[in-house]
């Protein structure tokens, strides 16, 4: 496990020019800035617990085709907040980024969105975990109730709470660990199901099959006849599972060399997780008994494959392993949530800020956001949906991915004009581009029945955002206390 490195001399010199003074404890390595965005973009957990959502749409095409199409589109995202963190890298992230390039208002409607994102994607791991777990292991109809659902994810996201209270170090070893364990069991899933599958039938990977309307009862999609529609619908898989990288910029203040550092674990969380989640889910698809039985079993289709194909010791064990590795991943999408929490409040963004803004004195940890954050997705659980949590959540992290890239594209050389020492030169404005777009087309797909809900909450959102915004807010709201472009790194 990857140990503390002794401080790199830029690091507080930069954070000062941005306006804030080391607050956070910084002990976190290159590796360990990497595991954390590792962490919660978790193949294990999206790409297992959603992958009835790819299958059921196109079939087997969603998972061969669809995954790494929206793998890059991800990388193209990835890369171009990776230059924009290089740049300016504080525990605010996104939020910092908007404000600088595109004023008060793109940073305050970012954070907003962010933090809801944030907030969405802890509430669907952990609601995604416990529907994982009692799949699984055959919890009976008798003993899964709406009521032992609540208390048990409550209690799970309570318990995050605590082992993020105590602070970084403790944090940073459990995702250390996380990183380690998500590649080493998706490693070993891989092969033994490739080596349990006694016919390849390679087609099912380019196959299109419309699988709307099934399983009867509880459908993912309702039954339609645009095949290709279907297929895009199915990119709520890769989308909802490649979220979550924006943790490596929140843990800026508390990475060494963030400037090198945060963005390299940003781009390579993104390409390790889309290959290695890429050839899993293949594997997974390929030792199905059958594609349409497999379809018929709905959420439950993973495990189904797995005791079907795997002798029942091995089954049971890395079963155990995947909802442990989901575990961490809340655990891991916590620790960004408070982070931004924590950011946005200490320049007064968010209602209660003097309190959410405090540091424990012996943890360094801002512990008042840990909690707020933790409560705030536990009460989400409670109220939407697995399948429609997961849509929302992708649609605000996108949002608030692509809004500083889009401010980033009209600074660009105007403004901005001094880079940090990560950059992808002129590739920036055409990627930003494909980033503002991509993430529009998720917006819509990400609306469709059965999520015709998210239309209300992120309509609503919006809604309120305008309102509060030039109610308030725009003759209130200060923004970061750095809102010029940055000193280049020595």
């Amino acid at each position: 496990m990857s140990q503390p490195t002794p401080h790199h001399p830029d690091d507080e010199q930069l954070l000062r020019q941005l306006g804030y003074e080391q607050e956070l404890s910084r002990r976190m390595s290159g590796f360990s800035n990497f595991a954390i965005s590792l962490s919660i973009i978790c193949i294990l957990a999206g790409g297992i617990t959603s992958f009835h959502v790819g299958l059921c749409s196109a079939g087997g095409a969603s998972i061969g085709l669809g995954w790494p199409l929206v793998c890059l589109f991800s990388l193209c995202v990835a890369a171009t907040m990776a230059q924009v963190a290089s740049a300016f890298p504080t525990a605010g992230g996104l939020y910092h980024w908007g404000s600088i390039l595109g004023g008060r208002a793109c940073g305050w409607v970012t954070a907003w969105f962010n933090l809801a994102g944030l907030i969405t994607v802890l509430a669907a791991i952990n609601a995604g975990t416990y529907d994982f777990a009692t799949a699984a292991f055959g919890v009976s109809a008798e003993a899964n109730t709406a009521t032992v659902r609540t208390v048990v994810i409550v209690l799970m996201t309570l318990s995050q709470g605590l082992l993020n209270h105590y602070g970084i170090h403790l944090t940073t070893r459990l995702t250390d660990l996380s990183g380690y364990l998500i590649l080493a069991v998706a490693t070993v899933l891989t092969v033994a199901l490739l080596i349990a599958t006694k016919q390849f039938e390679w087609a099912r990977l380019w196959t299109f099959t419309n699988f709307s309307g099934l399983p009867e009862g509880g459908a993912v999609f309702p039954k339609q006849d645009n095949l290709m529609w279907l297929f895009a619908l199915g990119f709520l898989l890769p989308a909802y599972t490649i979220t979550g990288f924006d943790a490596s910029a929140h843990t800026s203040e508390e990475t060494v060399g963030a400037a090198v550092n945060v963005p390299k674990g940003i781009v390579r969380s993104v390409w390790v997780s889309g290959v290695f989640g890429w050839v899993m889910i293949c594997a997974i698809l390929l030792a199905m008994p059958s594609v349409k039985e497999g379809v018929e079993q709905g959420a439950n289709v993973v495990p189904w494959t797995m005791r079907a194909a795997l002798p029942p010791a091995l089954a049971s064990g890395l079963l155990a392993l995947i909802i442990a590795a989901q575990y961490l991943c809340g655990l891991a999408a916590l620790t960004s949530a408070s982070r931004m929490t924590y950011a946005f409040a200490r320049d007064g963004g968010l209602p209660f800020s003097d309190a959410l803004r405090r540091v424990n004195p012996a943890s360094k940890s801002p512990s008042v956001a840990v909690w707020f954050a933790a409560i705030a997705a536990a009460l989400f659980t409670i109220l939407v949906p697995y399948v429609t949590i997961a849509a929302v959540c992708v649609i605000f992290l996108y949002i608030s991915y692509v809004l500083p890239v889009a401010a980033g594209f009209y600074a660009h050389g105007r403004t901005w004009t001094k880079m940090g020492p990560w950059q992808i030169g002129r590739l920036y404005r055409p990627l930003a581009v494909v980033s503002v777009l991509g993430c529009l087309f998720l917006i819509v797909i990400g609306m469709q029945p059965p999520n015709e809900q998210a239309v209300k909450i992120v309509g609503g959102t919006v809604a309120l955002l305008l309102a509060v915004w030039f109610g308030l807010e725009n003759k209130r709201f200060k923004g970061p206390p750095q809102t010029a472009t940055r000193i280049e790194v020595p």
